[in-house]
C-alpha cells in the first residue's frame, strides 16, 4: 500500500507555531554507510544517489575525504565523485576533515564541504586524535581557504548533549565550541546528538544558549540519532524553536565509527511521514524514498530499522 492510499488530509494538522518548510540535509550516502561492515561497491552508490535526487532530495552528503584507514568504507571518494552525475538544483556536499582532505575535495571539484568538530575532549581525541583546542586550529585554515575558493562550509558539531566518556555535555560548552566554528565563517552549524541521548528539554535548553551568545536559529541544523527512540521528538522540539534544516538517513542508516555506543540516524522516511502530518514542506517523495531503502536494504542483506519504512513496505 502507498502512502497516497492512508488518507493524508485526515491525519494533516498543520502547526503555526512550525516552519512551513524544512530542508532535509540527507546523509545516507556518507553517514549511513561509512558505519557498514561491507564496503558497498561505487555503483551501488551511485545509484543510491540517483535514487535520493529522483525522490525530490536536493541536498544529499555523498561521501568523506577522511582517510581510507580510518573509513575503509569511503576510501573509492574520488572514484565515486569522478563518475558520479550531479543534477542541476542539488548540492553533493563532502565531508572534509583535514588540509589534506581539503586538497582531494579541490582536485575533485566538489563546491561543498563541511568540517566536522567535538564539543567534548575526549571525543576530539578519540575522532580526530586531536585536544578540543587543536581541532579548532587545524580547521581554521582549512574552513578559509575552503572559502577563497569558493566553497560553502558547514560545520558539524559532535557530542551536544552527550559523551560516553564524559556523561553529559554542558550547553555552554556546546555554545562555546559552536561559535568558534560559525566564527571561522562556517555558513551553518549542525548539532549533533552522536550518541543519540538528547530528550526535548535539552534541545530547548541548547538553542536557548546559543540564542542567549547572540547566535540566529537561523545558522542551527540539528542531527539526531534514533538509539533512545527520542529523535523525532528531539526534531519536533528544534523545529519549535525555530530551526529549519533536519539531518536525516534515508532508512535510518548509519552510526560512528568511533562511538560505539551510536544507533542509525533518525530516518528520512520517519521525518517525511512527521512533516506530511504536520503540513509542512519538503519537497520529498515519501513512496520513491521507501523503494529507495528498500532496494539499498536488499543491496545490504538487512531490513531498515525505519519503522516508516517497514509499514509501507511490509
Amino acid at each position: 500500500m502507498g502512502v497516497r492510499d492512508l488518507g493524508l488530509p485526515e491525519r494533516l494538522t498543520p502547526d503555526p507555531g512550525l516552519p512551513d518548510r524544512v530542508t532535509i540535509w540527507e546523509v545516507g550516502p556518507r553517514d549511513g554507510l561509512q558505519n557498514e561492515s561491507a564496503t558497498v561497491p561505487v555503483e551501488v552508490k551511485l545509484e543510491f544517489l540517483d535514487r535520493l535526487a529522483s525522490a525530490g532530495l536536493t541536498t544529499l552528503e555523498t561521501t568523506s575525504f577522511v582517510h581510507p584507514k580510518w573509513v575503509p568504507q569511503l576510501a573509492d571518494a574520488e572514484d565515486l565523485l569522478a563518475t558520479l552525475t550531479r543534477r542541476d538544483g542539488v548540492r553533493y556536499p563532502v565531508l572534509v576533515p583535514n588540509a589534506r582532505g581539503l586538497d582531494r575535495a579541490v582536485d575533485a571539484g566538489v563546491t561543498d564541504i563541511a568540517v566536522f568538530a567535538s564539543a567534548t575532549e575526549s571525543f576530539a581525541r578519540k575522532n580526530l586524535n586531536s585536544t578540543f583546542d587543536d581541532q579548532f586550529a587545524m580547521f581554521d585554515p582549512v574552513v578559509t581557504r575552503a572559502r577563497d575558493e569558493g566553497m560553502a562550509v558547514r560545520g558539524y558539531l559532535s557530542m551536544c548533549f552527550g559523551d560516553p566518556w564524559e556523561g553529559a555535555v554542558a550547553p555552554d560548552q556546546v555554545v562555546a565550541a559552536g561559535k568558534r566554528l560559525l566564527d571561522a565563517g562556517c555558513w551553518q552549524l549542525s548539532l549533533g546528538d552522536t550518541i543519540g541521548v538528547a530528550t526535548p528539554g535539552q534541545v530547548d535548553r541548547l538553542v536557548d544558549a546559543f540564542a542567549a551568545e547572540g547566535v540566529d536559529v537561523g545558522a542551527l541544523a540539528v542531527h539526531f540519532h534514533d538509539t533512545y527512540g527520542q529523535a523525532l521528538s528531539n526534531t519536533l522540539a528544534a523545529l519549535r524553536r525555530g530551526i529549519t534544516t533536519v539531518d536525516s538517513s534515508a532508512g535510518g542508516l548509519g552510526g560512528c565509527p568511533y562511538a560505539e555506543s551510536a544507533t542509525g540516524n533518525l530516518a528520512t522516511e520517519d521525518l517525511v511521514w512527521m512533516l506530511d502530518g504536520l503540513g509542512i514542506a519538503h519537497g520529498a517523495d515519501l513512496d520513491a524514498l521507501v523503494d529507495t531503502s528498500v532496494w539499498m536494504a536488499g543491496r545490504l542483506g538487512k531490513p531498515s530499522p525505519s519503522r516508516v519504512v517497514a509499514a509501507l513496505s511490509g
